[in-house]
């Protein structure tokens, strides 16, 4: 059984070699990132379409210690990496998860150079970390009315 709770779940030195393979098959790399704490049809819908604009996608995690120092709230990250890492796994449209621990993936980005970079578009384009590591940056409508810290403030009110 593997250490890691998805096969998905790969070291930096894993992806490395992975791309250097897309590479050589000319499969175009897209890269994104998150916590991805709890999943929602807003963050599926966002991974969906990142994923259609290449071959393969490649979404970047942040460890439990650099989404806390995100303060997206309290108590946050609510679930372990192992646990977020376990659901976006799950999904079809991911082909990778490279967990991060600095407090932007602009590292992770430099090794990969991902052909797309994509983030959300409550992001303008020269704030996204690690853009000038990739072929381009595309920035996507997120799926209005949902986020994961306005859910978060919904269950805590009780409220559906």
């Amino acid at each position: 059984m593997s250490p890691f709770p998805t096969r998905k779940l790969v070291s930096w030195r894993s992806l490395s070699a992975l791309r250097r393979a897309w590479s050589r098959r000319r499969k175009r790399v897209v890269f994104t990132n998150g916590v991805f704490d709890i999943l929602h049809a807003g963050h599926v819908e966002f991974l969906e379409r990142a994923r259609n604009l290449g071959d393969a996608l490649v979404v970047g995690i942040n460890t439990d210690a650099s989404a806390r120092r995100l303060e997206k709230g309290p108590g946050r990250p609510f679930n372990r990496l192992k646990d977020r890492a376990r659901v976006l796994g799950a999904l079809a449209c991911v082909d990778v998860i490279a967990p991060f621990s600095h407090d932007t993936p602009e590292t992770l980005v430099r090794l990969l150079r991902p052909d797309i970079l994509v983030k959300g578009a409550d992001y303008r384009s020269h704030e996204v970390a690690g853009r000038q590591h990739a072929g381009k940056t595309v920035l996507i409508s997120l799926k209005k009315g949902y986020s994961t810290t306005s859910l978060a403030a919904r269950i805590r009110r009780g409220a559906p």
